[in-house]
């Protein structure tokens, strides 16, 4: 398939009930470019909002979001449907640097090298191949990971969006359940869009009828009275104008070139652990709605994401990963058109030029992400559930319910294990890495067990020529 084939799925206007669009198919433009502002709205508010949570510029990690995307569609040969936004994974290695005194340069220099390990390791998956892969991520592993890494996104929610204003958040979740169910054709598949479009108008009404609005603040990062819809900073930015260069005397983060520090290198490293969890999930994840095999794009899929993190790093933006609040606009609309995702890199592109836009974007009230995000994440954490009941996974056995138990509730909680002031393993790591090491540790425990009741049973058996 060329990366640019894409076929036109029917008439393009409609899709039937139980069809999907494909990864080769589009459909008409505006449609396709609609699906991709879809996307982008997905992935803004983490896109957004962890780049100022580690010190670095959001609008440019906006615009280099849709460069990512495009470097990781040209690598995965466009075959993976996937947008790369900011990835939380370095978020407490870059708190780590800032404590130790480390500038911005120093954070994103070690990100580019976390980026350029990250692209080594699918090499290395691609060349093993995907045998050697299932085998260390068989169904019931890669079902645990995928819904750890929903579920994890939970407490986000929780804590973040929905107390900002719980009846806004409950409506718009209500709403967008309705329409994905209920609404046939285009607009059953732009629930989430129109549920946002929805809460910010209900939002705007709310301010009218019941005044300003006391509750926690994502800005201010406390409870604040304010209103639910506040414009001032679109009215204050421009429409045009790039990202500023990085300047330490102004407090001016933007542009800049990356400086290599060892302390920081080895602090944010571990971070490549959960980028390459993420990532395999993710795919096998996109996979398991498509219904495709895509086990000899896992490689790619991690090189994608570990170039793209190197390349916008190098002049300043954030790292990315593959998003799961995309994968979940998947599982509701069922297009995985790769067109759209060109879109959806050109209007990130886009707004990257226009700090009016993305102040537009940024202020929509976190009760109406709350409620979008309550389906979305949801969403990707049953996807796991999906995987283990279509591969009949058999969780009678000890082995394949208890480690993969531990894990999940490992990430939902957000469990760390500190190691020292500067290393610490939590939530989607630390949650994968027990569901990996146990679930292997237990089927080598249960089949060395296995093999000493047989030989009991059969002395003789110990004598018998293995083939």
């Amino acid at each position: 398939m060329a990366i640019f084939g894409w076929t036109v799925h029917g008439d393009g206007k409609h899709v039937k009930q139980g069809e999907v669009v494909k990864t080769y198919e589009r459909l008409t433009w505006p449609r396709t470019i609609g699906f991709g502002a879809q996307h982008v709205v997905a992935m803004f508010g983490s896109t957004f909002i962890f780049p100022i949570v580690m010190g670095l510029n959001p609008q440019l990690a906006v615009m280099m979001s849709g460069v990512a995307t495009i470097i990781f569609l040209l690598i995965v040969k466009g075959r993976i449907p996937s947008y790369l936004g900011t990835s939380a994974a370095f978020v407490g290695g870059v708190a780590a640097v800032h404590a130790q005194g480390g500038m911005p340069q120093e954070v994103t220099g070690a990100i580019m090298v976390a980026g350029i390990v990250l692209a080594l390791a699918g090499v290395f998956i691609h060349l093993v191949g995907a045998q050697f892969l299932t085998k260390v991520l068989p169904p019931v592993v890669v079902g645990g990971v995928v819904m750890l890494i929903g579920f994890n996104l939970a407490p986000v929610v929780a804590r973040t969006y929905w107390p900002q204003d719980q009846w806004i958040a409950l409506i718009v979740m209500l709403f967008t359940i309705v329409i994905a169910v209920v609404a046939k054709g285009f607009l059953g598949r732009m629930a989430v869009l129109l549920g946002l479009v929805f809460g910010y108008l209900l939002s705007w009404v709310f301010d009218r009828a019941f005044g300003q609005i006391t509750s926690f603040s994502s800005s201010a990062g406390e409870a604040t009275t304010h209103w639910r819809v506040d414009w001032s900073s679109v009215y204050a930015a421009d429409w045009l104008g790039l990202p500023p260069m990085t300047d330490a005397a102004a407090g001016v983060v933007g542009f800049h070139l990356p400086v290599f520090n060892a302390a920081a290198i080895i602090v944010m490293l571990p971070g490549v652990i959960a980028l390459v969890a993420e990532n395999v999930g993710h795919v096998k994840a996109v996979e398991e709605m498509m219904g495709e095999p895509l086990d000899k794009y896992v490689g790619r899929a991690v090189v994608g994401d570990g170039v793209a993190t190197a390349v916008v790093t190098m002049v300043g933006g954030s790292p990315t990963t593959t998003h799961a609040e995309n994968i979940g606009v998947m599982a509701a609309t069922r297009v995985y058109s790769t067109a759209a995702y060109w879109a959806a890199a050109g209007i990130a592109i886009l707004f990257g030029f226009s700090p009016k836009f993305g102040a537009l974007i940024s202020s929509v009230p976190g009760g109406v992400l709350g409620g979008i995000m309550v389906v979305l994440y949801g969403m990707i954490g049953l996807l796991g559930a999906k995987i283990w009941i279509e591969n009949k996974v058999d969780f009678a056995r000890p082995v394949n319910m208890v480690p993969i138990a531990a894990g999940v509730i490992i990430a939902i909680g957000d469990v760390s294990l500190k190691f020292s002031e500067t290393f610490t393993l939590s939530g989607i790591t630390l949650g994968t890495i027990v569901v990996l090491v146990m679930y292997h540790l237990g089927r080598w425990l249960t089949d060395r067990s296995a093999g000493r009741a047989g030989a009991a049973a059969d002395p003789g058996a110990r004598n018998v020529k293995r083939e």
